[in-house]
């Protein structure tokens, strides 16, 4: 079992914030299992999508700040619950860019400034292995910007040291950091984690993950 209180990498925890995206409307997911939130969708062991994300995402941070929309009251009530700072997406969000820009503005004003980076993910992606979010937070104390990869292609989480904030801050849209990653280049981290590139989109997604492929 993979051990965060004797792992020598744990340092990198404790000045990591990790950031979990939850605010889509995953209309695609709720057209094919008649209205469904994805992110309340159950694991095996009962366990919510979102729920098994932010554990995962633990193992990289000791602090995370979630955002979701005002109008998801149990998806917010759950990372409440959790000891997630829930951080309410404005009425004008208008995708992944927006959503996240407005978690690293809350994480600038309230992060202390021991503080090095943050650890971002995605609330549908709940497979991801616990070494898997700590390795990327450790990788980021040398590096400005660290994305795992698993057989060749980019996942998530991804990690951003604190000096690349102010160019988070400030995206709008549905393109994510994709131009922040393209503008400073980031570190590639090979790891054996078929999870790091495993969403939910569909019901059948959640199939698939179970079994470790990507959605």
């Amino acid at each position: 079992m993979f051990d965060l209180e004797t792992n020598p990498d744990n340092a990198a925890r404790a000045h990591c914030v990790g950031i979990l995206l939850a605010a889509g409307r995953g209309r695609r997911y709720a057209g094919a299992a008649a209205g469904q939130d994805k992110l309340l969708a159950p694991l095996p062991d009962g366990t919510p999508v979102v729920m098994a994300a932010v554990a995962s995402l633990r193992a990289g941070a000791t602090r995370i700040v979630a955002i979701t929309r005002a109008d998801n009251e149990r998806v917010a009530a759950l990372l409440t619950q959790a000891g997630c700072d829930v951080v309410m997406a404005g009425p004008d969000a208008d995708g992944m860019g927006d959503s996240l820009a407005a978690a690293v503005r809350h994480v600038m004003r309230t992060a202390d400034h021991a503080v090095e980076a943050c650890l971002v993910a995605l609330g549908d992606m709940p497979w991801i292995r616990a070494d898997t979010c700590l390795r990327v937070a450790a990788a980021a104390r040398q590096h400005p910007i660290v994305a795992p990869v698993w057989n060749g292609q980019r996942g998530h989480p991804v990690a951003f040291q604190r000096a690349i904030w102010p160019a988070l801050a400030v995206l709008a849209g549905d393109v994510g950091a994709r131009a922040v990653v393209a503008r400073h280049g980031a570190t590639e981290l090979e790891v054996d984690d078929a999870a790091v590139c495993a969403d939910m989109d569909t019901p059948e997604d959640l199939t698939a993950g179970r079994r470790g492929e990507p959605g």
